[in-house]
């Protein structure tokens, strides 16, 4: 068994994720967390980029040996995999077998448009270093930890355990990371603090985690569920899908391309970008302020019910892109809810800054942070750890 003592000792974590038509990429020193190498190969499949996951994590190894970091080093440890689906069978990260690999090809039912591609670039990286442990982080993990009463559905029980049918939750990574480090930010052990963590990118999502564990989420078996995104509904009445077929003559498919492509911010003024939307509000238009109002309302409703869920909070996070980058959206989203002990700083949250910072004000009793994520370092910490076990 290797120690972490050993300075022979390979220390290099590749971590890969494999999307629909990309392969993001980053390999880590795990001595300093240091980036030795990241980057992205898009437009898979498609006209003018590369033939297929195979050839883009091909083309991944060849610019990892320009750089002199090549696939082959002997530093490198492992490699680890974003899977986004992980059910209820795959509740922690796991070294990838030929065993777990097939667990991760039932799951696919539960995540056809992300699993599939996960697998392709787990297989690929396989056949590239057989040799190398290699390890499936899951963005369900985190929220393996729900109870019953909130990872169930109310329907037919019977009908959700034989499809699988329950809360799953995803950005499990983010939040994770997220409130770990939120609570090193105040100089607490994660153990004693509650936090409500805003996951705010174009998919988006929130969490209550109480002293480190993940008691309640906002996205559910799909990561349609919950806040308004940048093309995804959030929260909506399931029988708008059959209003849908009977009223408007919508097939299914037409339908889930609507709740997940065409709907959210995009859906609300024709924009998802929130520094587009801001700037359009500045010109007066009507249709961008509705969005954003609709957005920060859905916000603010989950804060609400996290805060009753989790009895006492201690801080709420912004992350991701809109969490780390929008002081209005956070300013929005915090107005009013001086009642339950949050008090925002205007100067502090106007302040642009690349690290976590507290923006609330010194007497608020909830701290309000923004603590930038790092997926990557969340998944190469995970892989590493096993790695070396």
């Amino acid at each position: 068994m290797t120690t972490q003592a050993d300075p022979t000792a390979p220390n290099r974590v590749l971590v890969l994720n494999s999307g629909s038509s990309s392969v993001k990429y980053q390999l880590l020193d795990m001595g300093d967390h240091g980036r030795l190498a990241s980057g992205l190969v898009e437009r898979i499949g498609e006209e003018g980029g590369v033939a297929d996951h195979g050839e883009a994590l091909r083309q991944v190894a060849r610019r990892l040996a320009d750089q002199g970091v090549g696939l082959d080093s002997p530093a490198l440890a492992a490699i680890g995999h974003r899977v986004v689906h992980g059910g209820t069978r795959f509740t922690e990260p796991t070294v990838i077998t030929d065993e777990v690999l097939a667990e991760i090809e039932k799951l696919v039912p539960l995540a056809p448009l992300h699993n599939p591609a996960n697998i392709t670039g787990i297989k690929v990286a396989r056949e590239l270093r057989p040799d190398l442990p290699q390890v499936a982080v899951f963005d369900t993990a985190f929220h393996s930890t729900l109870p019953e009463a909130a990872a169930r559905y109310a329907i037919d029980a019977a009908t959700a355990d034989r499809f699988g049918i329950r809360r799953y939750g995803f950005h499990g990574t983010s939040h994770a990371y997220v409130s770990r480090a939120t609570a090193e930010l105040l100089g607490r052990p994660v153990a004693e603090v509650n936090t409500i963590v805003l996951h705010l990118g174009n998919g988006a999502s929130a969490s209550a985690v109480r002293g480190g564990v993940c008691v309640d989420t906002s996205m559910g078996l799909t990561p349609l569920e919950g806040l308004v995104m940048g093309t995804r509904s959030g929260d909506i009445d399931p029988a708008v899908v059959f209003h849908l077929q009977r009223v408007g003559g919508m097939g299914t498919e037409e339908i889930d391309t609507l709740l997940n492509k065409r709907s959210g911010l995009l859906g609300l003024c024709g924009a998802n970008d929130m520094r587009e939307i801001g700037r359009r509000i500045g010109e007066g238009d009507r249709d961008a302020r509705l969005a954003f109002d609709v957005y920060v309302h859905r916000l603010r409703r989950y804060v609400g019910a996290f805060t009753a869920v989790l009895g006492r909070v201690d801080a709420i996070a912004f992350t991701a892109g809109v969490g780390e980058n929008s002081a209005a959206v956070r300013a929005a989203a915090m107005s009013g809810l001086e009642h339950l002990g949050i008090e925002l700083d205007p100067v502090h949250n106007a302040v642009r800054a690349s690290g976590p910072r507290v923006v609330s004000t010194a007497a608020s009793r909830v701290a309000v942070a923004v603590v930038p994520t790092d997926e990557e370092l969340e998944i190469a910490r995970d892989t590493y750890a096993l790695a070396r076990s």
